[in-house]
């Protein structure tokens, strides 16, 4: 069974007892001094597709006050900045680093783009801000079995996405989903760094 629900946090959204496999669009483990080859390896696979996934940067870039700042630590760091969107992403970024480390269920990082290039076997040539974008993945959850209906008030690309999120944390729960890299690299406390889909 798939349920839509809107909250304003992780914790207010999900009950510990409540699901086995929860799949998030949102990079889940940081190293502390390297980029993470889950985000190289995504962005290989997508093709057209792949400015959707950023590259990720060390823990202690995440720290910083300001972008300014947490692109020097980057550079400090890695030898090379990273994109202001990725920089948008901070704070639901580290509210899932913290609320992984403390939830009841284990969180499953998932990329939708890599699941809606899964369905149609290929990467998709037409981003999601386009009709035709909308229109193809709208199909292919077709094909697998999920109907998708309008939720209000969230824009059709986020139900698109979170219906292509069900659709790999279903996978997960059956172990057919697809893990990059192969071999996931750990954070510091243990925690996997791997996307599925």
């Amino acid at each position: 069974m798939v349920a839509v629900r809107v909250h304003q946090s992780l914790a207010g959204l999900l009950e510990p007892d409540e699901a086995s496999v929860v799949g998030i669009d949102m990079p889940l483990g940081l190293l502390e001094s390297a980029w993470r080859e889950a985000d190289l390896a995504a962005r290989g696979l997508l093709g057209p597709r792949r400015g959707s996934a950023f590259a990720i940067p060390p823990r202690a870039v995440w720290a910083q006050a300001s972008y300014q700042a947490a692109n020097q630590r980057c550079r400090e760091l890695t030898g090379d900045g990273f994109s202001i969107q990725a920089w948008g992403l901070r704070a639901k970024l580290l509210e899932a680093d913290r609320y992984r480390g403390t939830c009841g269920h284990p969180l499953y990082e998932v990329h939708p783009e890599l699941a809606f290039g899964a369905m149609a076997g290929a990467p998709l040539a037409h981003s999601k801000h386009t009709a035709a974008g909308r229109d193809l993945r709208q199909a292919l959850l077709r094909q697998a079995g999920l109907m998708v209906s309008r939720v209000p008030l969230a824009p059709v690309t986020d139900t698109l996405d979170a219906a292509a999120v069900a659709w790999s944390a279903w996978r997960i729960a059956a172990g057919q989903a697809v893990v990059i890299p192969a071999r996931p690299q750990r954070d510091a406390g243990g925690h996997e760094i791997a996307i599925r889909y």
